[in-house]
C-alpha cells in the first residue's frame, strides 16, 4: 500500500505556516524549491544535485542552463539571503508539536550534538575535534541540538553550529566564512544553555532536560536547567564523586566515585526495569538508586547542594555497572516511570539518521555560518512536516493496528512515508511538488 501526503496540507504548509516567516516570495520560492528537493529522490541534497533533478527544458543544452540558473538561485537563497532562521523553525516546531499534543503530550527535551565529517578545511567550522558520530576524532563540523519528544515521537527543533577558538581566532576564516562580527567563542554547553533558554521564552512546551555526560558534568548546565523550572536527567562520568544520604537527607561517610559505590553495593541490590517494547523484544536492565549530593568545584557548599538521584545502570551480563545517571525527577514518579524517561535520550540517534539519510542534514557543501544554517533549518522544517504526517497516519493508539497493516511499527520509516511507490512510480513524488505554490512551478520551469 503506497503512503500519500495530503496535497492540500503540504501545500498549506508551505505557503502559510513557512511562508509567513519568509518576508519576501523569491524567499518563498527559493525555500519551497530547496524542500522538495530535500524531500525528493537522489542521493546527494546539495544544491547542484537538487537543481539538475528540478531542470526543465526540452534539449539537454536548457535543461543544463536551467540547472546552473537554479543552483545559483538555491546558493544565493542559502548563502546570502536575509531570513530568520528562528522563526523558521520556531513555526515548523509549533506546527509538529500541535500534531503531536492531539494524542500525547510533550514532556521531554533532549540535548545532544552529532558530526558533520568534512573533506577540507574550510567549511565553516570544521577541524579535528571527537564526533560521536564518527566515534572518534575525525575532521568534521559539531552541531549542538535541542529536541522535544513525546513518549512516541522525537522531534528536533533548533540546531546551533560549535565554533571553535581556532575559527573563532581567526579573523580571515572568520570573514571568509561570513561569521557575524558579534559573535564570540561559545562552548556547546553555553549553546545548548541557550537554546533552552529560548525555547522556554517561545513557549515550547516540556518539563524534563535529558543530556549525555558532556553536558551532565557541567554544574552549571544543570543549575541552568533548574533555573528555567525544569527538572534534569543526565549522564555522568563513572569517576564523579558523590556523598550518599541516608533516609533523613544526611550525608554518610565521605565521597566515593559512583563506580565504586557500584561496586560496594553489590549486584543483589539491582532491580529488573523494563522501558519499552523493542523490535526484538522488551529492553529492560538492571537499576538502583540512590539519594546523593554531588561533590564538585563550584563553590558551593554542602549544604547548598541539592540532593538527587543518583540512578545505576547494571546491564545483564555485564561484569560492572556501566551507566550512571543523575536526575531531579520528583519521588513520587515510580522508579519505572523514571528509567522510562530517562531512556527517551537513546531516540535522538534515530532522528538524526533520518535527517540525514533521508533529507540530507549533512549533505550542505557550502562554507558559509549563514548557509549553514540556512540549509538545518529547511531539513527542520520538513522533518517536522512528515514527522506530524508520521503521527496523523499511524496515532500512539492505532500502533498496534497501522503496524501490521502496513507492515511496519507505528513509527514508520521517513522513506516509507515519502517513497512507498513501486519501482518507476513517482506519481507521489509529481503529487507532492505540484501541491506547493504556483510560484515554485514557475521557478522550476525558468
Amino acid at each position: 500500500m503506497a503512503l500519500r501526503v495530503d496535497e492540500a496540507r503540504i501545500a498549506k504548509y508551505f505557503d502559510e505556516v513557512i511562508g509567513a516567516e519568509l518576508l519576501r516570495s523569491e524567499q518563498r520560492v527559493s525555500f519551497a524549491a530547496y524542500a522538495v528537493g530535500l524531500l525528493g529522490e537522489g542521493d546527494r541534497k546539495s544544491c547542484e544535485p537538487i537543481a539538475a533533478r528540478a531542470a526543465a527544458g526540452e534539449t539537454e543544452d536548457e535543461r543544463i542552463k536551467h540547472a546552473r540558473q537554479g543552483q545559483d538561485r538555491l546558493l544565493h537563497f542559502l548563502a546570502y539571503s536575509p531570513w530568520n532562521d528562528q522563526a523558521v523553525r520556531l513555526a515548523a516546531a509549533r506546527y509538529a508539536i500541535e500534531a503531536f499534543e492531539r494524542e500525547e503530550p510533550v514532556t521531554t527535551w533532549i540535548i545532544d550534538d552529532t558530526g558533520f565529517p568534512k573533506q577540507g578545511k574550510h567549511s565553516v567550522g570544521v577541524q579535528r575535534q571527537y564526533s560521536g558520530t564518527l566515534g572518534k576524532t575525525g575532521n568534521c563540523q559539531i552541531g549542538v541540538s535541542l529536541s522535544v519528544a513525546t513518549r512516541s515521537e522525537h522531534l528536533p527543533v533548533d540546531f546551533e553550529l560549535y565554533l571553535p577558538k581556532s575559527w573563532m581566532e581567526d579573523a580571515a576564516r572568520r570573514k571568509e566564512a561570513s561569521i557575524p562580527e558579534s559573535a564570540v567563542f561559545t562552548t556547546k554547553i553555553d549553546l545548548a544553555v541557550a537554546m533552552i533558554e529560548r525555547a522556554k521564552r517561545n513557549g515550547i512546551p516540556g518539563d524534563i532536560v535529558l543530556a549525555d555526560s558532556a553536558y551532565g558534568m557541567s554544574s552549571f548546565f544543570r543549575e541552568a536547567i533548574r533555573c528555567e523550572g525544569m527538572d534534569y536527567g543526565v549522564a555522568i562520568k563513572s569517576t564523579t564523586r558523590v556523598w550518599s544520604l541516608d533516609a533523613k537527607g544526611r550525608r554518610k561517610g565521605e565521597p566515593i566515585a559512583v563506580n565504586e559505590l557500584a561496586e560496594s553495593l553489590g549486584r543483589g541490590l539491582f532491580r529488573r526495569s523494563t522501558w519499552r517494547d523493542g523490535t526484538k523484544g522488551r529492553m529492560s536492565s538492571f537499576f538502583s538508586f540512590r539519594r546523593v549530593k554531588v561533590e564538585q568545584k563550584d563553590g558551593l557548599t554542602t549544604a547548598e547542594r541539592e540532593p538527587v538521584w543518583l540512578i545505576i545502570e547494571w546491564p545483564e551480563g555485564e561484569k560492572a555497572a556501566t551507566q550512571f545517571m543523575l536526575t531531579t525527577l520528583p519521588r513520587r514518579m515510580s522508579k519505572k516511570q523514571i528509567v522510562r524517561v530517562l531512556k527517551e535520550r537513546w531516540r535522538t540517534e534515530q532522528a538524526y539518521s533520518e535527517m540525514k539519510g533521508e533529507l540530507g542534514l549533512d549533505h550542505f557543501e557550502g562554507r558559509s555560518y549563514p548557509g549553514w544554517h540556512h540549509h538545518v533549518s529547511v531539513v527542520l522544517s520538513c522533518y517536522a512536516f512528515v514527522v506530524a504526517e508520521r503521527r496523523r497516519l499511524f496515532p500512539p493508539s492505532d500502533a498496534a493496528t497501522a503496524g501490521r497493516a502496513h507492515g511496519r511499527s507505528a513509527r514508520a520509516s521517513l522513506r516509507g512515508l515519502l517513497r512507498d511507490d513501486p519501482p518507476g512510480d513517482r506519481e507521489g513524488h509529481a503529487a507532492l511538488a505540484g501541491a506547493l505554490p504556483a510560484l515554485l512551478r514557475a521557478e522550476c520551469a525558468q
